[in-house]
């Protein structure tokens, strides 16, 4: 068989390995390294693919796969038990509500969406961080973190472009 056509939608290839990809970044990012005294950003390594799975097909795996990864984020950082898995299936949910939407969508469309996913996720995360302590996160720190998670697009992209002609229930 040739390697022309649409390969199928196996799970391991579009979940298990960017959930893998995932965490090594993350852990990557999460080393404590510091250049001239500034230490390497902390993107949501797991919203790219957390916005991505939403789009390219709905699936049952899908959200307990960015449930995981929120549970991984929340031992890696040390965040309360489920507070990154709620603040990743939020944007999740709505993205794959609106998915008929995005279908055939432009790129800027696409980007839009991404950028309000982001702002969904760092918002719930502000404000159950302010619950949770009492106190407001450092305002520019998050909006670091919000830059970095934005410049991480094009890995959703990438994700969407590779899988959105493998499922022939969508052609």
């Amino acid at each position: 068989m040739s390697g022309g056509g649409a390969r199928p939608l196996a799970p391991w290839r579009w979940l298990g390995l960017p959930m893998l990809a995932v965490m090594a970044a993350t852990i990557l990012f999460a080393l404590p390294m510091r250049f001239n005294g500034y230490g390497l950003p902390e993107p949501i390594f797991a919203l790219p693919v957390a916005f991505a799975w939403a789009v390219i097909r709905p699936s049952m795996l899908g959200p307990v796969c960015v449930m995981l990864l929120g549970l991984f984020l929340d031992m890696l950082w040390g965040a309360p038990t489920g507070f990154w898995a709620v603040c990743l299936l939020l944007p999740y949910g709505i993205v794959l509500g609106g998915r008929t939407m995005l279908q055939g969508q432009s790129q800027l469309m696409m980007i839009i969406w991404y950028v309000g996913a982001t702002m969904l996720t760092i918002g719930a995360g502000y404000l159950l961080t302010m619950l949770d302590t009492r106190n407001a996160p450092d305002p520019l720190t998050v909006l670091w973190q919000f830059l970095a998670t934005i410049v991480l697009y094009p890995f959703a992209n990438q994700l969407i472009e590779r899988f959105e002609d493998a499922d022939v229930r969508f052609r």
